[in-house]
């Protein structure tokens, strides 16, 4: 068993956490069935009409686009749709899909009523991009041959099949890819009632002892995020066996996160030295992620997609068209007191 030193924390803990590849282990902890997953109420339920009409008909499900924060459910709810429609999944992200060949690749060898799931939708290159237009529309692909005077126009006919893409940027669609979706719904962060309950099912399936006060402990911390939750169960784990007694208590679970260096907000070294960053070195004035990004050593990518959302949703900066404005609340997440008179404080 790996020591709880040799876990990521500070800086590196949600990023790697969010964008590592799910484990056999996380994979275990996923609902099979709508019946099973917990949270997105309005989401489930626009899902379940949809599977319902279908099988009635007996045709493909429509195409959705799942969009949010990583971490929240949409490759689970994919997956949960194939067992409720009992078709298969397939699995890729934009970025792998390069050029047109790859594409149709893909499509060529789904199967009638089977599901593609595209994560990262929003980084397909535009020219992959078009051929998709008439893959969901008009199930074909028009596929150019060769090069100069030999070139040929060749047209595939594919099954009937069901695009699911999720994306954490959806302003990074484009209107016509957009436009193609029949579903398009958004998750959200968890509330904390039901991510303890996410915390206990999890514990539960782990075979994980674990008392009330340690489940909302780690749902505290856990920053709404189902996928953070499962990980800082293992860490918590970990910790209780070499640590405690190896059952999840509040003290334990505690210690073990302050270990990891994600305070009692949820929030870790980065989110703080964001703010940090925007409180002493620009006095709250609107600045942009880029800039931040430069200031923290980080992708401003990573930081709009991992850290920002939450940060916003919980108050501690807001954005606005001069850039992002710390709020009261982020000064004093670092320690610090927000101005008198500051542009931030007259905002709110």
């Amino acid at each position: 068993m790996p020591a709880p030193d040799s876990a990521p924390k500070g800086l590196n803990y949600l990023a790697s956490t969010l964008a590592a590849p799910v484990s056999p282990a996380e994979a275990a902890l996923r609902p099979l069935s709508f019946a099973d997953f917990t949270g997105q109420l309005k989401t489930v339920e626009r899902l379940k009409i949809m599977v319902g009409a279908a099988k009635k008909r007996g045709e493909a499900l429509n195409h959705i686009l799942l969009s949010g924060p990583p971490g929240l459910g949409k490759t689970t709810l994919a997956f949960i749709l194939g067992n409720e429609l009992g078709k298969a999944v397939r699995v890729t992200s934009g970025p792998v899909i390069e050029k047109a060949g790859d594409l149709a690749g893909l499509l060529t060898n789904l199967e009638e009523g089977d599901i593609l799931f595209i994560d990262e939708i929003h980084r397909i290159p535009k020219t992959v991009e078009e051929y998709l237009y008439s893959a969901m529309e008009d199930f074909r692909l028009d596929i150019m041959i060769d090069q100069g005077p030999n070139a040929r126009s060749v047209r595939l006919s594919i099954p009937r099949f069901t695009l699911i893409g999720a994306t954490t940027r959806s302003g990074l669609l484009t209107a016509p890819l957009r436009s193609r979706f029949t579903l398009q719904t958004r998750l959200d962060y968890y509330d904390h009632a039901t991510l303890e309950g996410i915390v206990q099912r999890s514990c539960g399936l782990l075979k994980v002892e674990l008392d009330a006060g340690g489940a909302a402990e780690i749902a505290t911390r856990a920053r709404g995020t189902p996928r953070v939750a499962n990980n800082l169960i293992n860490f918590c784990r970990d910790y209780a066996q070499e640590r405690a007694t190896g059952k999840i208590t509040q003290p334990v679970a505690a210690a073990a996160l302050e270990l990891l260096e994600i305070d009692d907000a949820g929030l870790d070294e980065m989110d703080k030295r964001m703010l940090r960053v925007m409180a002493e070195n620009y006095a709250g004035r609107p600045v942009g992620m880029t800039t931040i990004a430069v200031a923290v050593g980080e992708e401003a990518e990573t930081l709009e997609e991992v850290h920002e959302p939450f940060l916003i949703q919980e108050g501690y900066l807001m954005r606005t068209p001069q850039g992002r404005v710390l709020t009261p609340k982020g000064y004093a997440a670092v320690g610090l007191k927000a101005p008198v008179g500051s542009e931030q404080g007259s905002l709110l």
